[in-house]
């Protein structure tokens, strides 16, 4: 036994027949999971994009995902040949990473920018409050915000400006402003506005309860932050230590890792190895995690 699976004339063709028969099989479902996973993302980053006004060439970013997919993984698996167990899971590993990053980069990107709205709403809304006090209209008063602040805030009241010129109300103007930043201080803003246009009211002093409750969301985001800043930083370093042993101890004694990639029960530990950190990490994410 140990003598067919040394000879790679007989390992080869039945590793190959192996993925014939199983792709054969179950084609329609790996086609399926293939699209939705790698082309499939493309729509999720393409809405990002769009929500943060960003230029979208659709045929630029599926070149990127088959690329970052597809593309890596291949190239290492021909990179690692003849070891192809190694090359399979390797290449495996890097074409799931190729085709997740990308939708993981551009929520990061997202997220930061709709938090930098929220935190320049302070200021923003303060000039606006100010504004409208002097005898100001709403649109004066946003266009005075992009004359004195920089930023997605600017941007995102420039396009809100934009819309109203060519037509749009008010009232829909702010609802997409809503749309693209789903922030509870974006929905309060817009909720009064729009409620305040429509029944009358001092716009003013509704902004300047708006400022007081983000500034006061703010404040309680930040005493959390350094309250859970140390438990995040545990999790990452316990996550780490694992794969930095790895490497440690291949650098030390190659020989005394390399059963964990060449035998069936070194496979087996690594994938239960990696099951459990990632079980660990997302737990540990969910108690440091708090949201306001």
């Amino acid at each position: 036994m140990d003598g067919i699976l040394s000879n790679d004339y007989i390992v080869i063709p039945l590793f190959g027949l192996a993925i014939f028969f199983i792709s054969y099989l179950w084609a329609d479902k790996i086609i399926a999971f293939l699209e939705e996973k790698s082309l499939g993302g493309r729509e999720e980053i393409i809405e990002i994009m769009d929500k943060m006004l960003l230029d979208v060439d659709k045929k630029k970013i599926t070149l990127i995902l088959l690329l970052a997919s597809f593309g890596v993984g291949i190239i290492v698996f021909l990179a690692l040949w003849p070891n192809i167990i190694f090359g399979f899971i390797l290449g495996s590993a890097l074409t799931i990473g190729g085709w997740t990053a990308p939708k993981i980069i551009m929520r990061t990107m997202w997220e930061k920018r709709c938090n930098r709205v929220v935190n320049q709403m302070v200021d923003g809304l303060t000039i606006m409050a100010n504004g409208i006090s002097a005898g100001l209209s709403i649109t004066q008063s946003m266009e005075r915000v992009c004359l004195n602040m920089k930023g997605p805030l600017v941007q995102e009241f420039q396009l809100i400006l934009n819309k109203i010129r060519i037509g749009m109300s008010v009232e829909d103007a702010f609802i997409e402003f809503g749309e693209r930043i789903p922030r509870q201080d974006v929905t309060m803003l817009v909720t009064g506005t729009n409620i305040l246009k429509e029944t009358g009211g001092n716009l003013a002093e509704t902004f300047q309860t708006i400022v007081h409750t983000v500034r006061e969301r703010q404040k309680i985001e930040k005493k959390i932050e350094a309250l859970t800043a140390q438990g995040l930083m545990q999790g990452i370093i316990i996550t780490l230590v694992p794969f930095v042993l790895l490497v440690v101890f291949f650098f030390v004694d190659p020989n005394y890792i390399m059963p964990l990639f060449t035998t069936p029960l070194g496979w087996f530990a690594l994938a239960i190895m990696l099951a459990l950190q990632v079980t660990g990490g997302v737990m540990m994410k969910k108690v440091v995690t708090i949201k306001v």
